[in-house]
């Protein structure tokens, strides 16, 4: 299996076996436990000569929401962003160890970093939206990968699976610029979903919107739940225990001190350093 991007431009159409899904692998709702998606191993991350991450280990299960808590600077965000390898994209940034999608390691020299990000995908936590209309924001991906047939059907499912198509459908000519902080999201989070991709990476998404944009947002995660593995950073530890079905706890200096079911996690953590967390004691 392999990670690779085999069209001759970039801006051609890619293969759709980027990824070949392992046979048997698929959790449901009624599933008491799911597979393994994702794992880490060992994972250690330096900014220039400043460790980020210290040998974090890790299984994250598929078509399930995962929050990676904990207080400012402890390395949830660059958790997240070695996932997909969005960490290439810093200079600084070196990482050893490995992260296994479907057990492959997406650092190996034969991985297409553009390719495995079709298949990992990522909302930011600041609304992204290009400069282009709400249809072509969503349509976006799907022309350059060149999956550009029945466009008009795949946007629609998009902004539907995103909970937006009811309130934009008669504007997708509209400039997603103009749409407010939660719909931005909203549209970022079609984006992202309308190229198909396997996992949904989230920087706490909802952290710049009004309550109410937040619960929306919140709505949204627990139904895509059903359909793709969803990966949060949140500050909230109201919102990771609200929508979340494990939550990993990373404190200062990049360790990842537990990972369990959420309602252990808040209810009964191993951890004194967990509980005094959570109970706010420090952090």
């Amino acid at each position: 299996m392999s990670f690779q991007d085999n069209t001759t431009e970039s801006t051609g159409p890619s293969t759709d076996s980027v990824v070949e899904p392992t046979a048997g692998v698929g959790g449901t709702e009624t599933t008491p436990e799911a597979d393994t998606i994702i794992e880490s191993r060992d994972l250690n991350v330096y900014y220039n000569d400043a460790q980020a991450l210290r040998d974090v280990s890790m299984e994250i299960p598929e078509k399930r929401v995962t929050a990676l808590i904990g207080p400012s600077g402890c390395g949830k965000s660059t958790y997240l962003r070695c996932l997909n390898r969005m960490n290439d994209l810093i200079d600084a940034a070196r990482v050893e160890g490995e992260v296994r999608f479907r057990g492959k390691n997406v650092y190996d020299d034969d991985v297409d970093p553009v390719a495995l990000r079709r298949k990992i995908g990522m909302v930011f936590q600041e609304p992204n939206p290009f400069p282009k209309s709400i249809y072509d924001n969503v349509a976006y991906g799907l022309r350059v990968q060149g999956k550009d047939d029945d466009l008009d059907e795949k946007v629609e499912t998009a902004l539907r699976r995103a909970a937006l198509w009811e309130e934009v459908k008669d504007q997708l000519d509209s400039s997603g610029l103009d749409l407010s902080g939660g719909q931005q999201q909203r549209l970022c989070i079609a984006r992202a979903i309308a190229a198909d991709p396997e996992v949904v990476l989230m920087d706490e998404p909802a952290s710049a919107l009004d309550p109410i944009a937040t619960s929306k947002i919140e709505d949204l995660i627990d139904d895509l739940a059903s359909e793709y593995t969803v990966v949060i950073v949140t500050h909230n530890m109201q919102q990771a225990a609200r929508i979340s079905d494990q939550t990993a706890v990373f404190l200062t200096g990049g360790e990842l001190v537990e990972f369990d079911d959420t309602s252990k996690i808040f209810e009964n953590p191993d951890d004194q350093r967990v509980e005094d967390y959570i109970t706010g004691k420090f952090g």
